[in-house]
């Protein structure tokens, strides 16, 4: 039956239950989009990356970059942030005073979104964002380094901030705590959690234990203690 009525034929369409065939092609359809995103998002650069270092994106949330900054707010010296996403942390410590902040991610989508971020803030000639693997970052001059990465990645991330970090420096970990090191202070609940270290001279680490652990040799080029408490 034609609908000449405009209001009818509306009607009509509205009350129409969807075919089997098209349920598929929009079950299909949304699977496509979702998987461009994680096409776009997730996967360049991990072909590069064994897998138990691989970590999927998840942004920071406005709590968890609050409690961040809570621990880190303040402080002298250099800020990264390493696998930075979309740059939220390292703009929102920019714009708490933090500076400098950097970021370093090795995805060039979310490079280019936090880059895109920063203009729109107004802040893109200030805070800067790297296309880098963060194994190949040197942390020699950075005294405050923010971190949410998993739990493999971080017993491993361990050795590197064992050995290049520099007295003073604090590590803000997000979501997971670093495995073997006592945190000096704690904030937030759930997901949403944050744990800080401080590190004190070089060449020795407290585990959560409070059991020193010997750095390796390379660690320091002194033989002055380090601890990390």
């Amino acid at each position: 039956m034609d609908h000449d009525d405009p209001a009818e034929a509306l009607t009509a369409v509205r009350e129409r239950r969807p075919s089997l065939l098209e349920l598929l092609q929009a079950a299909t359809g949304s699977g496509l989009v979702a998987y461009t995103v994680w096409a776009l998002l997730l996967q360049p650069g991990f072909r590069r990356v064994p897998l138990k270092l691989q970590v999927p994106y998840i942004g920071a949330s406005a709590r968890q970059v609050e409690h961040v900054l809570s621990l880190l707010r303040g402080r002298p010296g250099k800020m990264v942030d390493l696998g930075s996403g979309d740059g939220r942390i390292v703009l929102a410590a920019h714009q708490c005073g933090l500076r400098p902040a950097v970021g370093y991610e090795l995805n060039p989508w979310l490079v280019g979104l936090a880059r895109l971020h920063a203009w729109r803030a107004g802040c893109s000639g200030s805070v800067c964002y790297h296309r880098k693997d963060l194994w190949k970052v040197s942390l020699r001059d950075c005294h405050n380094v923010s971190v949410f990465l998993a739990p493999s990645v971080l017993s491993l991330l361990e050795d590197k901030l064992q050995k290049e970090l520099p007295a003073g420096a604090r590590v803000v970990s997000g979501r997971f705590p670093l495995p073997t090191w006592q945190p000096v202070a704690v904030v937030g609940e759930g997901v949403d959690r944050v744990w800080a270290y401080d590190v004190h001279g070089a060449g020795l680490a407290v585990s959560s234990c409070g059991v020193p652990i010997k750095a390796t040799p390379e660690s320091s080029s002194t033989s002055l203690p380090r601890t990390l408490v």
